[in-house]
C-alpha cells in the first residue's frame, strides 16, 4: 500500500526548523532528501525485479557477468567491482546458481580461484530484467537525461571524496 501523499515537502519544512533552531541546514537537507530518494528508487527498481526472480544485487551480478569478455569472472573480482564483501558475494552466486543463472567453474591456471560464468539463462533472464528497469528509468522519475547525468556526478564528487575510488 502506498503512503498518502502529503501536501507539503516534509524535508523543506525540516530544513526550516533546522535553520531557525538549530543552525545551516543546507547538508541535513540534501542528505535526508538522498536518503529518502534512496528508499524511493530501491523501491520501484525491487518492484521492477521482483517478477523476475532477482534482487538488486543479483542483478548487478548478472550485468557484470555479462560485461566480462568471457561471461566469468573470479569471485573476488566481482566483489571488488560490486564493492561487496566476499561473504556477499558468495552468497549472491549460491541464489543465482541456484536458480540455473550462473555456474561456479574452476579457474583454468589459479587452483585456489573459483570463477562464476553466467549461463544462457542468466543471460535471457538479465535481458528481461534490464528491459525491467530501464522501463521505469531505474526509479529515477521527474529528471531530465541532462539532470540525471549532473546527479550522477553530483554523487561521483561526494564518492571521490571519501575514497570510493580514484580517478
Amino acid at each position: 500500500m502506498r503512503p498518502r501523499t502529503l501536501p507539503f515537502d516534509p524535508i523543506a519544512r525540516a530544513a526550516e526548523l533546522w535553520a531557525e533552531r538549530i543552525g545551516d541546514s543546507t547538508a541535513m537537507a540534501a542528505v535526508t532528501s538522498i536518503m529518502r530518494v534512496q528508499q524511493i528508487v530501491q523501491s520501484a527498481v525491487d518492484a521492477a525485479l521482483k517478477p523476475h526472480g532477482l534482487t538488486f544485487a543479483r542483478y548487478e551480478a548478472l550485468v557484470l557477468l555479462t560485461f566480462a569478455r568471457r561471461g566469468s569472472l573470479p569471485m573476488r573480482v566481482m566483489g571488488e567491482r560490486l564493492q561487496l564483501h566476499p561473504t556477499s558475494v558468495t552468497n549472491i552466486v549460491d541464489r543465482l546458481e541456484a536458480d540455473g543463472l550462473v555456474r561456479r567453474l574452476p579457474h583454468p591456471t589459479d587452483r585456489r580461484t573459483t570463477l562464476a560464468e553466467i549461463t544462457e539463462a542468466g543471460r535471457e533472464r538479465r535481458a528481461e530484467a534490464t528491459a525491467a528497469v530501464t522501463a521505469i528509468d531505474f526509479g529515477l522519475r521527474g529528471l531530465t537525461d541532462r539532470q540525471t547525468t549532473q546527479l550522477t556526478d553530483l554523487l561521483a564528487k561526494v564518492r571521490k571524496a571519501t575514497g570510493d575510488f580514484q580517478d
